[in-house]
């Protein structure tokens, strides 16, 4: 089944563009609004997969609607990707603060769109996780839908990121992920994050799970080891 994208933007030449090459491989069924308040009444019937974003739109803007986006209850995961001609820190920043998965300055790359669009995907996919998504071993217990882990019987308190670059090994099953990787798929394309945040989260990782449980490939990356 393809994907559901809800794309905000009132410029219909970019619209149709956008909605050309999602659609094109049958991926993804792209729905275009070209009004905020359009779109919020779409998402009261039905919710999208993926939202795309702009801005600036003629009665209201994107800050708004994601603001919005994310006060609802069963929308509060839905990945955004915003849109948009400001290029400054100051306006990504403030998307991001309020809930955006990932910023595109126009002009942008259809290309690198879908390439965006794809990843937020993927990584939401396996971050949210199913009650089925369970991981256990000779002492690590961690459950995807409830972001819980616990050692030896004992829970252990993650932060978000921690648990997401814990559970991102996990799925590799014992593949070595690089630094590059692990940004990508945890803080996405969008993050202005230094590659040594990687290796400060897999200390901590270590501190509150033991050294062995991630091992270190050196001039590579890291590997999920745990406790058969």
């Amino acid at each position: 089944m393809s994907k559901k994208v809800f794309l905000v933007e009132d410029d219909p030449d970019i619209g149709r563009l956008v909605q050309s090459r999602l659609e094109k491989g049958g991926e993804f069924s792209v729905r275009v609004f070209a009004r905020g308040n359009d779109f919020l009444q779409a998402c009261e019937t039905e919710l999208p997969d993926v939202v795309i974003l702009d801005l600036a739109l003629p009665d209201t803007d994107g800050l708004t609607l994601c603001r919005e986006l994310r006060s609802w209850e069963a929308s509060r995961t839905i990945p955004i990707l915003m849109l948009t001609a400001r290029a400054g820190e100051a306006d990504r920043v403030t998307g991001l603060s309020l809930g955006a998965d990932d910023y595109l300055v126009k002009p942008f790359s259809l290309a690198e769109l879908e390439a965006r669009v794809k990843a937020l995907l993927r990584r939401v996919g396996w971050e949210r996780g199913t009650p089925e998504e369970r991981f256990q071993d000779r002492r690590l217990k961690v459950d995807a839908a409830s972001f819980q882990v616990w050692l030896d019987g004992k829970a252990v308190h993650l932060t978000r990121r921690e648990f997401a670059v814990l559970w991102y090994l996990i799925t590799l099953k014992g593949r070595v992920a690089n630094r590059e990787q692990i940004l990508d798929a945890v803080w996405g394309l969008a993050a202005s994050v230094d590659a040594r945040t990687v290796d400060a989260h897999i200390r901590t990782l270590r501190k509150k799970l033991g050294d062995e449980v991630i091992e270190t490939v050196l001039g590579v990356g890291y590997r999920f080891r745990g406790w058969p």
